[in-house]
C-alpha cells in the first residue's frame, strides 16, 4: 500500500490536531459537555451518514481508491465515517471557543431576521432544485429544521454564537472539502449537483455544513438547558 492511500486518512489527522488544539484550552469545558455533544453527533451523523450510504449505492456518490486505505464499513470508507465525527467535533470546537472568549456578545434579534430570511432561501432552493437530489435534499432539510428551529423560538438566545461560529468554521471545512475534491478523493455525479463548485467543491457543501452544525448545536442546547441526565 502506498501513501497515497492514507491522503483521506491524513486530512483527518491534520482536521483532528486543528480541533484538540482548540479544545486544549477548555479541557474541563470539553469533559463537562460531551455528554450533550455525543447524543448530537450520533443523530446529525446518523443521517448524513444514511444519505451518503443512499448516494453511493446508486452511483451519485464515488471515492477514488486510490486515496483510501481500503477498509470500509457499510460499504462507506471508514475515513468517511471518522469525517463525519471529526467535523463534528471540530463545530463544537468553534462553537465553544466564541462562547467562551465572547459571552456577552449577543444579537439575537439580527440574527432572528437573518434566520428567517435564510429560511425564505432555503424554501426557494428546495423548489428550485427539485429535480436534483442532493441539492434539494440539503434545502429541503434545512428549510424544516431551520424553519422549526426559529418558530419554537428557544435557540434565539445562541442564533449570534452559532451564526459567528458557522462563518469561521466554514472557512477550513471548504479548504478541506476543496482538497478532497480536487484530489480527487470524492466524486459526485454533477447531474444531480447544482452545477457550481468553489475550490472544486460544490457550493451544496455551504448548506450540507450548516445543516450539519445546526443540528449539532441545537440539540447539544436542548439537552443542556433541560439537563435531561
Amino acid at each position: 500500500m502506498e501513501f497515497q492511500n492514507y491522503w483521506y486518512a491524513l486530512v483527518l489527522v491534520v482536521m483532528a490536531v486543528i480541533t484538540m488544539f482548540l479544545f486544549v484550552k477548555k479541557t474541563i469545558v470539553f469533559f463537562t459537555e460531551l455528554k450533550y455533544m455525543l447524543p448530537a453527533i450520533l443523530f446529525s451523523g446518523a443521517i448524513f451518514i444514511l444519505f451518503n450510504h443512499r448516494l453511493l449505492e446508486t452511483g451519485i456518490l464515488s471515492f477514488n481508491s486510490g486515496f483510501l486505505s481500503g477498509k470500509y464499513l457499510f460499504n462507506l470508507p471508514v475515513e468517511e465515517w471518522f469525517f463525519m465525527l471529526i467535523i463534528s467535533f471540530f463545530s463544537f470546537s468553534v462553537y465553544i471557543s466564541i462562547t467562551v472568549l465572547f459571552p456577552n456578545f449577543e444579537k439575537p434579534n439580527l440574527f432572528l431576521v437573518i434566520s428567517v430570511i435564510l429560511l425564505l432561501v432555503f424554501g426557494f432552493g428546495a423548489w428550485y432544485s427539485r429535480q436534483k437530489l442532493i441539492p434539494f435534499f440539503i434545502f429541503f432539510l434545512l428549510t424544516i429544521y431551520l424553519g422549526y428551529t426559529i418558530f419554537r423560538n428557544r435557540f434565539k438566545m445562541h442564533l449570534t454564537k452559532f451564526y459567528i461560529s458557522y462563518a469561521i468554521a466554514v472557512i477550513p471545512y471548504f479548504l478541506i472539502k476543496g482538497l478532497l475534491y480536487s484530489l480527487p478523493v470524492i466524486f459526485y455525479n454533477t447531474n444531480y449537483t447544482l452545477g457550481f463548485s468553489l475550490l472544486n467543491a460544490p457550493v451544496e457543501e455551504f448548506g450540507y455544513f450548516f445543516l450539519l452544525m445546526l443540528i449539532n448545536i441545537t440539540i447539544f442546547e436542548y439537552l443542556k438547558d433541560h439537563r435531561l441526565y
